[in-house]
């Protein structure tokens, strides 16, 4: 029997990757404090912890022994650049202090395999299409320089004591896999978007000049289920011995421009969207498009679904 535990999975990903890892035939148990997520999305073993509570690795690790956990998906975390800006301790708090306290409690417990979410963001700004794991990572923002931190720790534990870990850095995630697990906190472009529209408003578009094709910001968009079906395949990279300390980036390899997603909105609900241009966001690159070809190639994974995809299932 395998037991995965999973941190954050009462949220908008994490719930998805605990359905993703049932269907796999794992067991699971999830850990959250309940910041983000919602208890009614979670139909397994739970315990509500606070991962950057001092008291935090002495709890995990006992739930580790309680239910016999072979493997952790660490997720729990806060992703939002812009209030990373604003709030940057609140953000080391949470992302670095939370991975510390999971390495601590792993190493205790005997734990041997991890995936971790990290972030397109650790890249910072490039300058090329295709950004491939070679890309030095270089954050222009503090929750891509936490999310930096919690690899590096990884890394380090790797070599001190024999963690076994994928890092999957994640692109733009959205859509859903039913309305039960749709995202409740519309803090990203597209169900951003879709909420605009329908209530009738207009869109906003924090930048009309970035040195893109139509002046607004490029992103990959990878659909939530492709994602969860990318942890399980990590997990059983991991268990297979086919990598132990690998970073992989977790895209489609093909950009969308912040006026395509609103196109597509518009296209899928059928109502005309204009859209108003503020000025640009802090901590936002102009682009950054997946290379993804080391996930095919380390974990058999690859995206099945595109932005069309992605919105039909956001709005449906």
């Amino acid at each position: 029997m395998t037991v995965t535990l999973v941190t954050g999975g009462a949220g908008y990903i994490g719930a998805h990757v605990v359905r993703a890892l049932q269907a796999a035939g794992d067991d699971v148990v999830v850990v959250d404090d309940l910041s983000t997520g919602f208890r009614d999305r979670v139909d397994v073993p739970f315990v509500r912890l606070d991962l950057a509570d001092a008291g935090a690795p002495d709890a995990l690790a006992a739930v580790f022994a309680e239910y016999a956990v072979d493997t952790v998906v660490h997720l729990a975390a806060l992703k939002d650049v812009g209030e990373s800006v604003a709030e940057p301790e609140r953000y080391y708090r949470v992302n670095v202090l939370g991975v510390v306290h999971v390495l601590d409690a792993m190493r205790r417990a005997g734990v041997p395999d991890l995936v971790f979410s990290s972030s397109a963001a650790v890249y910072g700004e490039v300058d090329r299409d295709g950004v491939d794991e070679q890309q030095p990572c270089a954050p222009i923002n503090p929750y891509g320089r936490t999310k930096l931190v919690g690899e590096w720790a990884i890394e380090d534990a790797t070599r001190a004591w024999g963690l076994r870990a994928v890092r999957l850095r994640y692109f733009n995630v959205a859509g859903a896999g039913d309305v039960t697990l749709r995202d409740r906190i519309a803090a990203n472009l597209i169900p951003i978007v879709v909420e605009q529209v329908r209530r009738g408003a207009a869109p906003r578009i924090f930048g009309g000049d970035h040195p893109t094709a139509d002046g607004t910001c490029v992103r990959d968009y990878v659909h939530v289920e492709d994602l969860a079906e990318a942890h399980v395949a990590a997990v059983g990279a991991l268990r297979s011995g086919r990598t132990a300390g690998a970073a992989v980036n977790i895209g489609t390899g093909s950009g969308a421009s912040v006026r395509d997603v609103v196109d597509v909105v518009g296209a899928v609900t059928g109502r005309p969207v204009r859209p108003v241009v503020d000025a640009p966001r802090a901590g936002d690159p102009a682009a950054m498009v997946a290379d993804p070809g080391l996930a095919h190639r380390l974990m058999g994974w690859r995206a099945r679904r595109d932005l069309i995809d992605i919105v039909r299932s956001a709005v449906d």
